[in-house]
């Protein structure tokens, strides 16, 4: 294979790649994720047991040390409830979709970098790189949800059937995300600071999304910059599926999809455009 070679970069190039590699992607996340625990006594058991004790952690901090308060509490739930584990599952929720944001983002730029034979010496669709990263992270994100599903009903004895919309509530994070990591595992080639870089970025999202506050509590003037956050709408959605039982909102769903396309189409072409510069470089 000429590593120097044009690639396709048309939408349906992109989707044909994914359908194509499907099995490849598949097999390879898997590796990942079972490689991620190789070598541990408890193995998988991990992947459960870190979001639990983080969640534990979340209540005892701000529920008891701190004695948060969200300042509303779902239907059913008494005062005491709320004071002891709401704030702490809320906050869960929006760190569940920062985490798979971050999780992907902070390793795109390394990814050519530490698959090198990819790119020199094996014919490999270096674009499905990126996918295997985000299936890795899509599993401990169900991982985490499925932790805060558990706890919900431990405590309120009843879980929402909205929360069957939450992969509809992930997907167009997920597409948005594929863009962002194509474009920066490829800038990562070319510009080894982009890595320190977005290590940066994901820590300053954390604190500029609703992880640890509602929107409300922001002033008036400040909420529109808040909500051209890409995270902030994902993560409302997502707590008002699981804690609060209300409808997600389709109409933003749509759109929020149709503009995560359109960025995962120029991440998908920029990475094809780029790429034939991989093998110089390295």
């Amino acid at each position: 294979m000429n590593p120097h070679a044009n690639h396709p970069t048309s939408l349906s190039a992109m989707l044909r790649s994914l359908w194509m590699n499907r099995a490849l992607i598949i097999q390879m996340s898997r590796r990942e994720i079972l490689g991620r625990y190789r070598g541990s006594a408890m193995g998988l058991l991990w992947s459960f047991l870190n979001p639990l004790f983080m969640l534990l952690v979340y209540t005892f901090f701000f529920a008891v040390v701190f004695k948060s308060r969200w300042g509303a509490v779902p239907s059913g739930s008494t005062g005491a409830e709320e004071s002891k584990t709401l704030f702490a599952v809320l906050l869960f929720a929006g760190m569940i979709v920062h985490g798979l944001f971050a999780e992907v983002l902070n390793r795109a730029p390394s990814l050519i970098l530490s698959n090198v034979n990819y790119v020199k010496k094996v014919v490999f669709p270096l674009e499905i790189l990126p996918v295997i990263n985000m299936g890795a992270a899509l599993f401990h994100a169900g991982i985490s949800a499925t932790v805060l599903a558990i706890v919900f009903i431990g405590v309120n004895h009843y879980l929402h059937w909205t929360v069957i919309f939450l992969p509809l509530i992930f997907l167009p994070l997920v597409i948005l995300t594929m863009g962002f990591a194509w474009m920066l595992a490829s800038l990562g080639v070319y510009l080894r600071d982009v890595g320190q870089f977005i290590g940066l970025a994901m820590t300053v999202m954390l604190f500029l999304s609703p992880v640890f506050y509602p929107i409300s509590a922001l002033p008036e003037k400040l909420r529109p910059w808040m909500h051209a956050n890409p995270l902030t709408f994902i993560i409302e959605q997502t707590r008002e599926v699981i804690v609060w039982g209300n409808l997600p909102n389709f109409v933003g769903l749509f759109v929020y999809t149709l503009v995560a396309i359109i960025v995962a189409w120029i991440g998908f072409a920029w990475f094809q455009k780029t790429r034939k510069g991989f093998a110089d470089v390295l």
